[in-house]
């Protein structure tokens, strides 16, 4: 059955009106060396290629653009983030001349934060891992009456939704699909392309084995909350699975697979020296994942989701290096 509530056609294509104010289509290609590597065809959506370098831009402006429309636009919005969610956020709050404040956990990505600053946020650090950054964010929302924006949210979802759109549009034959889950917009919005273009594809989530929420909740059937350890796929690191999102994720993703550090790393490098596109941790997970079943995807059409190319300099020469 359907997902009601997750975006329909028109929705999507709505969406994708006010998303391309601000910049076109991401590509998607077929790389040969990538093919190579998972021994079968493997097409990647870039949406390291947008104005943030990651795809939560899209979400931030079908967000603010909603909030226009009904004229609930706020003096100011407050939201937390690792850094990709943040600068959707301070691009879209810009646009529109609302201030914005955003909450990160001390020890961000560098360049992420700097990313933030320049766009006009005022960031604020604080706890030690997202959650307690999104707790903190709820907190001064509340003290200063301002707009929380969630990191989960159907209007959220619907802006999300417009990359998968051009994706599957673009592959009408993709099979399996590799999408990372952080707190989920971008698995739902796979989703509800999928639902709403009538395609076929497969959808596989992945998630980091040094943040096992989502695998606990899909196990448990209700969200579960793991610790995070991963040092390298800050994008996926989430403490607390979304309930709204795990709902729609649990009837509808093929399986889940979980990837490492070392993995993710690995999958860096391949993305590199394949393709000469870098890609944050979170944004290499769909190729780990891929690289892991390598041996059950012959014969079949494969898509990748480049969620995001937002890898601090420094972090990212170790990975070159193996370090």
């Amino acid at each position: 059955m359907p997902d009601t509530s997750l975006p329909l056609l028109a929705d999507i294509e709505d969406a994708a009106r006010t998303v391309y104010q601000e910049f076109q289509p991401t590509p998607q290609y077929r790389w040969g060396l990538l093919s190579e590597r998972l021994g079968t065809e493997c097409w990647v959506k870039h949406e390291n290629h947008n104005p943030v370098g990651a795809f939560k831009i899209r979400g931030g402006l079908t967000y603010f653009d909603r909030l226009a429309s009904q004229g609930r636009l706020p003096r100011e919005v407050i939201s937390a983030t690792r850094g990709n969610h943040g600068q959707s956020m301070g691009w879209a709050a810009r646009r529109h001349g609302v201030a914005c404040t955003i909450v990160v956990p001390r020890g961000n990505s560098v360049e992420k934060n700097a990313a933030m600053r320049a766009l006009g946020v005022n960031l604020v650090e604080h706890g030690e891992d997202f959650q307690a950054a999104r707790e903190h964010a709820l907190q001064l929302a509340e003290e200063r009456g301002a707009h929380m924006v969630p990191s989960y949210h159907p209007d959220l979802v619907r802006g999300v939704a417009t990359y998968w759109w051009e994706f599957l549009r673009a592959v009408p034959h993709m099979d399996v699909a590799y999408v990372p889950i952080g707190l989920g917009s971008g698995a739902c919005a796979a989703v509800a392309a999928r639902q709403a273009l009538g395609h076929r594809v497969r959808i596989v989530g992945v998630v980091s084995r040094h943040a096992t929420t989502y695998a606990d909740s899909f196990a448990a059937g209700h969200v579960v909350a793991a610790p995070v350890s991963t040092q390298l796929a800050d994008g996926m690191a989430v403490r607390v699975a979304d309930p709204d999102a795990l709902a729609v994720l649990l009837p509808a993703l093929d399986h889940l697979v979980q990837v490492g550090d070392d993995e993710v790393a690995t999958a860096m490098r391949a993305l590199f020296t394949d393709t000469h596109n870098v890609a944050e941790g979170a944004g290499a997970a769909a190729l780990a994942a891929a690289m892991q079943e390598r041996e059950r995807l012959r014969g079949q059409c494969v898509g990748l989701a480049l969620t995001g190319g937002n890898v601090d300099a420094e972090v990212f020469a170790r990975v070159l290096a193996g370090r």
